[in-house]
């Protein structure tokens, strides 16, 4: 396998990731974050199934089918609340936060237990924070709900990472299945209990479809990332998604971009090649 793969992997991660955030926090805006992700979580699982089919894909050890459904039941939860804080509007603050949070938690046990990747890429990573943390800088005051929700979100999302680096080796299709499958699970039961899906709207589940099969394509790449090289390198690379978030809400939503922003989409970008190296 080539020194690239896990690069492009996460760099594929960040677009598909950063497309879906976009499309789910919008959606969110008109209905519920929890049946949004129950529904995004539903057709990515379908889209899985067709491709687990006709590729034939292997199965899973225990050990994998385990830890990919602790880390579909964290992922689940995060994408609901991260839905949430998105449709707060605050989405240039909470997105980046999530970041930096899913970045930060895995990348230092990463350190902890297999030591520095290089200076080069412990610089590529400190800009990529840098990036992430500028892109999330706003002028309006920032509510502590919208906070406590992109806190929530960041640790769900870190120990996604954590756990599904410990899935270990098998068919990413397959260990994809499984998250989805332990993530759609725990989202339409939270829906449900809280009698969620007569929100039900046409127009905003489409959007949640669509963020279902980008969100898919995301972490299947993410695995792949995770399986060919370090975790640290994945999450980082993984996390310059709100930099395509902002993006896509400047060039689609006509939102102004600040300078705080455009520096920060600017050094999330140049951290690229160190990362790299």
């Amino acid at each position: 396998m080539s020194n690239l793969a896990p690069i492009r992997f996460g760099v594929t991660t960040s677009v598909a990731w950063g497309t879906s955030n976009f499309l789910g926090g919008f959606a969110s805006q008109r209905a519920n974050p929890f049946l949004l992700a129950t529904i995004s979580n539903l057709s990515g699982l379908s889209f899985l199934l067709v491709l687990a089919v006709v590729l034939r894909t292997p199965g899973l050890s225990t050990h994998g089918q385990i830890w990919s459904l602790l880390a579909g039941t964290a992922g689940g939860c995060a994408l609901a609340i991260l839905y949430g804080s998105l449709s707060s509007g605050h989405m240039g603050m909470a997105s980046p936060v999530v970041a930096v949070l899913s970045v930060g938690i895995p990348a230092t046990v990463t350190l902890v237990r297999v030591g520095s990747p290089g200076l080069p890429r412990l610089l590529g990573f400190a800009l990529a924070l840098l990036g992430v943390s500028m892109i999330g800088k706003t002028e309006d005051k920032t509510e502590k709900r919208v906070l406590g929700l992109a806190l929530l979100a960041g640790c769900g999302f870190a120990t996604y990472s954590l756990a599904i680096k410990q899935a270990g080796p098998g068919s990413a299709i397959r260990i994809e299945v499984n998250s989805r499958l332990a993530a759609f699970f725990i989202t339409a039961v939270i829906t449900l209990c809280r009698n969620k899906f007569r929100d039900f709207q046409v127009r905003p589940a489409l959007w949640a479809t669509a963020a279902g099969w980008l969100d898919v394509a995301g972490s299947m790449a993410f695995i792949r990332a995770s399986q060919t090289g370090r975790l640290d390198t994945a999450v980082v690379l993984a996390s310059l998604y709100p930099a395509v978030t902002v993006l896509l809400a400047v060039v689609l939503l006509k939102e102004r971009l600040t300078i705080s922003k455009a520096v920060g989409i600017c050094a999330a970008l140049a951290a690229l090649p160190l990362i790299v190296g």
